[in-house]
């Protein structure tokens, strides 16, 4: 009997889902040995001599652990302590909502995951004033680029009380930041029950693009025991001067005694969102005709940072929703020559998609927003010429996919992920443009750290990141994907979960 914190030094009787099965001579059970963290050896059950520790897997199926490639990960872990906002439809709704929503410590009302693209009605000061009087209330749109506070909210930020309280990408990114700045003992403990939970998915890394000055946050937790998942943070460019004064380069460890946490790339935010209507596109915004969205860094000033970062040994990860923003992102990685991704490629020109393969540029995607967002899409981008959540045409045009979830904007769950890029639904749905479905072979390797073109293999020689899954998820449909139970999870062959 195997314990969270255990070293495995045999698996014995799991079946092989993930890549690498097709190097095994048969697809019954087999025996994985571990030894220092990395796969030494596979052999049909019992051929060999079990070595060290045994973890039984009772025939259940083996792949290799996942990531999500986007998080931001004190975000996602605070909304335990705030208020679901997913099911209000209307303003009026979402205000009453917050009117009796738990006070945090610090007294202020919060929540999160309003959509307001469909509601019949508009947020306005007044609606929310009238609803939560005094108590700073503050509630953060499912994309995170819009705020809505009140009058209280407003004044304790520092902005007048006027208009209708929303405030929209850079000064809603900046609440957001505040918001997130609780006490590191309280922060702390949130993440490690967040990195808890997502071990029970199978999952064993993430990235994560949290706003703050990561480095720091990161060696605390390292210092504090923290060893539940790897991980690789991004630098925002308000840090990189300090990134690059303190010599953090792309892929070193931020701490000496382990080699959980690493320096990421650097994260660029050059347009909004579908959701905010602010996604930089080609065609105007419905009813809005002078309306394209909006560059939040122009091309010069990107084609700055992403100099900078390549010289000083960084990656790039450059947020691009609308097929514009799109296009000056890929300018841009071939004019500097950088390495790296492109978050988001939700909405994509025709003659951009094979651009991402030519200059090696992931696409950093989240295959859940094509769902939450199948609705918006049809009728918010219904006049574009690109192409929207183009996943197949991506992976068939040779990029290297890599599928995250955007937590918060999206529940921190590969599974879930897997089943929209397979099945491109949910709730019974019919699928929504169904061409542009994924293999379960890619997105499974799309969920691992290498992504679709290079994913994690199970084979002897590599890191022992594995999870074992109760039920084929090769052969499942979507709803038991997305209900995929994990009985175990190791990180370097350490246990860090166990049904």
């Amino acid at each position: 009997m195997t314990t969270i914190g255990d070293q495995v030094g045999t698996i014995r009787g799991a079946r092989v889902a993930g890549a690498g099965r097709e190097m095994l001579p048969h697809d019954g059970l087999f025996d994985i040995f571990i030894t220092g963290g990395r796969i030494t050896d596979i052999a049909p059950t019992a051929a060999l001599k079990p070595v060290g520790p045994v973890l039984d897997a009772d025939g259940t199926w083996l792949v290799p652990g996942l990531w999500d490639h986007h998080v931001h990960t004190v975000q996602w872990a605070l909304v335990a302590q705030r208020t679901d906002l997913g099911g209000a439809r209307s303003a009026a709704e979402a205000a009453s909502i917050m009117a009796t929503a738990p006070l945090l410590a610090d007294g202020r009302r919060i929540g999160t995951g309003f959509r307001d693209a469909f509601w019949p009605d508009a947020p306005s000061l007044d609606l929310l004033d009238g609803a939560t009087g005094e108590v700073p209330t503050y509630l953060i749109n499912a994309d995170v680029h819009s705020v809505w506070l009140n009058s209280a909210a407003l004044r304790r930020e520092g902005h007048p009380a006027v208009g209708d309280g929303m405030l929209r990408e850079a000064p809603a990114f900046e609440i957001s930041r505040r918001l997130n700045e609780v006490e590191p003992a309280v922060g702390d403990r949130l993440v490690a029950e967040m990195a808890q939970d997502a071990a029970a998915r199978g999952i064993v890394g993430l990235v994560d693009l949290d706003m703050a000055w990561n480095a720091s946050a990161w060696r605390r937790r390292l210092d504090g025991g923290f060893d539940t998942l790897r991980a690789e943070f991004g630098i925002y460019p308000d840090l990189l001067d300090r990134a690059i004064a303190e010599g953090l380069r792309s892929g070193d460890a931020v701490a000496t005694a382990s080699d959980l946490v690493r320096v990421g790339s650097l994260k660029v935010i050059t347009d909004g969102s579908l959701g905010t209507r602010t996604a930089a596109c080609s065609h105007p915004y419905p009813g809005d005709p002078h309306n394209h969205g909006m560059l939040t860094v122009p091309p010069a000033e990107l084609l700055e940072l992403m100099t900078r970062a390549t010289a000083n040994g960084l990656s790039c990860a450059i947020h691009a929703i609308g097929d514009v923003a799109n296009s000056h992102a890929l300018d841009a990685f071939g004019v500097t020559g950088a390495t790296g991704t492109i978050e988001h490629a939700q909405l994509v020109a025709h003659a951009d998609i094979p651009r991402f393969a030519r200059l090696g540029v992931g696409a950093s995607v989240q295959p859940e927003h094509a769902v939450d967002d199948r609705d918006l899409t049809d009728t918010i981008w219904a006049e574009q010429t690109a192409v929207p959540y183009p996943l197949r045409m991506l992976a068939d045009a040779g990029a290297n996919l890599l599928f995250g979830s955007d937590a918060p904007v999206s529940p921190l769950d590969p599974w879930a992920a897997m089943a929209a890029a397979v099945f491109r639904t949910r709730d019974g749905r019919p699928a929504w443009h169904p061409e542009q479905g994924l293999s379960i072979d890619t997105a499974l390797a799309a969920s691992t750290r290498g992504g679709s073109r290079s994913g994690a293999r199970i084979e002897p020689g590599a890191i022992a990141d594995l999870a074992l899954c109760a039920a084929d998820p090769l052969t499942a449909d979507e709803i038991s994907l997305r209900g995929m139970e994990v009985t175990a999870t190791l990180l370097g062959g350490r246990v860090t979960h166990a049904a």
